[in-house]
């Protein structure tokens, strides 16, 4: 998979079977899957893992978006009520995707979205709950190392900041831990390790 989180330039990171194996086993228990998947990004993006291998495994369908116009192309699929009902974008995405669908009214459509690969914030959930209130939103937190999501959070009551990256998701392990690598107390800042 392909990614520029963790350094800020783009790099290929190779994912071990058994976390991808893992995480998706977790993903299925978790994330309802309503209706059909849409897959929007490059297969070699690590949001496809989600969003294409997540379905398939779940005996549901996935649409692959066009390389071109992929968000105004995404924006058709969703406002037509028999669209995708779960897929997984940056909030870079998700407020582009807003912009492009205002002035709609509000669907009764029930749909599953997965968040991740930025700080999600409130507001964003709150445009899109506008749209769409029978959205379920979930922030999933993780680097492409950890297999995508390590951490997940859904977004229940948005608040006006960043939303919590949440609790680790099964087979993970969140640390918070001081300059020395000894644990800090809840609430005080420090670097998150992940194990698992």
């Amino acid at each position: 998979l392909y990614t520029s989180g963790s350094t800020g330039a783009p790099k290929g990171v190779a994912v071990p079977h058994r976390g991808l194996a893992c995480y998706l086993e977790w993903a299925r228990a978790t994330y309802p899957l309503r209706g059909d998947s849409v897959v929007h990004t490059t297969l070699a993006f690590d949001l496809t893992i989600t969003s294409l291998l997540l379905p398939l495994i779940a005996g549901r369908a996935a649409v692959l978006a066009p390389e071109h116009d992929t968000l105004a192309h995404l924006a058709d699929r969703v406002a037509q009520e028999d669209g995708p009902r779960f897929f997984k974008l940056t909030p870079s995405h998700l407020v582009a995707l807003t912009l492009l669908l205002r002035g709609r009214a509000p669907s009764p459509k029930e749909m599953t979205l997965v968040v991740g690969g930025e700080q999600l914030h409130g507001p964003t959930v709150r445009a899109w709950r506008e749209l769409f209130p029978r959205a379920r939103v979930y922030n999933e937190y993780g680097p492409t190392e950890t297999v995508v999501g390590c951490s997940v959070y859904e977004v229940v009551a948005p608040s006006d900041e960043a939303e919590p990256i949440g609790r680790p998701i099964d087979g993970a392990r969140l640390y918070v831990l001081d300059e020395r690598g000894e644990p800090l107390p809840a609430g005080v800042p420090g670097e998150l390790h992940i194990g698992g």
